[in-house]
């Protein structure tokens, strides 16, 4: 089973940046889908940003954040990255790191939770003055 391991959440101001790391094992990343999901206070867990095995995949970004976070990984390292930046209130939340199951849905239809196969334990952020 994959494990994921998520770090670099934290207090910012808004307009600042934090970089999210998502440790693996278990996982060959050039061939997983993976993605970020957020879930605010009260409100439902969501797609941030999800991203293919290949290196000239498909990303797919939600229309909130599209512009300001960009996704990454380093399969040597066995690593994900969210790097965020101009951040808003609006993106406080717990940040989860995930394993997407395997699917020929588009990658844009699939970045739900329940495509979801394995969660790691999440990041708290918060944007704050």
């Amino acid at each position: 089973q994959a494990q994921l391991v998520e770090s670099g959440g934290g207090l910012v101001q808004p307009g600042g940046s934090l970089r999210l790391s998502c440790v693996t094992s278990g996982i060959y990343l050039g061939l997983a889908t993976v993605g970020w999901f957020r879930q605010a206070p009260g409100k439902e867990r969501e797609g941030v940003s999800c991203a293919t095995g290949r290196t000239d995949g498909p990303v797919y970004y939600s229309d909130s954040v599209k512009g300001r976070f960009t996704i990454s990984r380093d399969a040597a390292k066995r690593a994900v990255f969210l790097q965020m930046n101009d951040l808003k209130p609006e993106d406080t939340g717990a940040y989860f790191c995930a394993l997407l199951k395997g699917s020929i849905v588009p990658l844009q239809d699939r970045c739900k939770t329940n495509a979801v196969k394995d969660w790691g334990q999440g990041t708290q952020v918060t944007v704050s003055s």
